[in-house]
């Protein structure tokens, strides 16, 4: 998306520079100075972050071939039966009766959702544990009705009934989201009130542009806990006998971050 399409974007959707840096996390000066031309080649990573603002919203799924579903429906109406109809190709989260389009993972997300999972999974085999660690791509039917199904990027089940043979029906006890660009607003502000609202017991957002984990745990406080990765963070749900640690992950990103700056 160039400078020109995003500034109309901007106009369309009535967006203040203000607005636009808290959502992105862009700081406020330097989205002035991208839009004004100030500065002529922004960063390959704070241009993602400003198209996730654009590309963010609900998918429009008209009626054609390529989406399958059933064209009475409007947004706010789809149910998992218009989920399921849609091609395997296509990757989308139903929440509340909208379709929200979900880009591919990078590699760098890969690695550290990737990473996250490797850590929680030797714990629980080490300790012949019952809870169960699923990575993305994995369905869950977040509140066990027909309107919403969406792919935590790690979560942790202690309920092994709500494990299905097509996935997950209900509540996970532990989800991680990796953030990425065109899912930033929708990870900070929708995700957290539907796993909150579903009984998630604790959900975690790990946002590697701004090098910080974000723990809500939600049984005793809504408040969040920011962390940096330099320092092990533990498990709520394991009363702190697990803590996973973010060296490889803080590597990784910085590595990234230099590839991009010089790309």
């Amino acid at each position: 998306m160039t400078i020109q399409e995003m500034k109309e974007k901007k106009r369309e959707k009535g967006y203040s520079y203000a607005l636009m840096s808290e959502l992105s996390g862009v700081p406020l000066g330097t989205i002035q100075k991208i839009f004004s031309g100030e500065t002529v080649s922004p960063r390959y990573d704070t241009i993602q972050a400003l198209e996730g603002l654009f590309r963010d919203s609900p998918m429009v799924c008209e009626e054609s071939a390529a989406y399958q579903v059933n064209s009475r429906h409007t947004q706010g109406s789809y149910t998992i039966d218009d989920y399921r109809a849609l091609p395997e190709e296509q990757r989308v989260e139903l929440i509340d009766g909208y379709f929200y389009d979900m880009a591919a993972p990078t590699p760098l997300h890969q690695r550290i959702a990737g990473e996250v999972y490797r850590q929680i999974a030797n714990f629980v085999m080490e300790r012949d544990g019952s809870c169960i660690p699923l990575i993305s791509p994995i369905d869950t039917q977040l509140d066990c009705d027909e309107k919403t199904m969406v792919q935590p990027d790690v979560a942790i089940l202690c309920q092994n009934d709500k494990v299905k043979t097509w996935g997950v029906y209900g509540a996970p006890d532990f989800v991680l989201e990796v953030i990425s660009p065109s899912t930033r607003r929708k990870d900070y502000t929708k995700k957290l009130s539907k796993y909150m609202a579903a009984g998630v017991r604790e959900y975690w957002i790990l946002d590697a542009y701004q090098q910080k984990l974000i723990a809500y745990f939600f049984e005793s406080e809504i408040c969040p806990v920011i962390y940096g990765l330099n320092e092990p963070v533990a498990l709520g749900i394991y009363n702190g006998e697990l803590e996973i640690t973010f060296s490889y992950i803080a590597k990784w990103i910085e590595e990234t971050m230099n590839a991009e700056m010089y790309r």
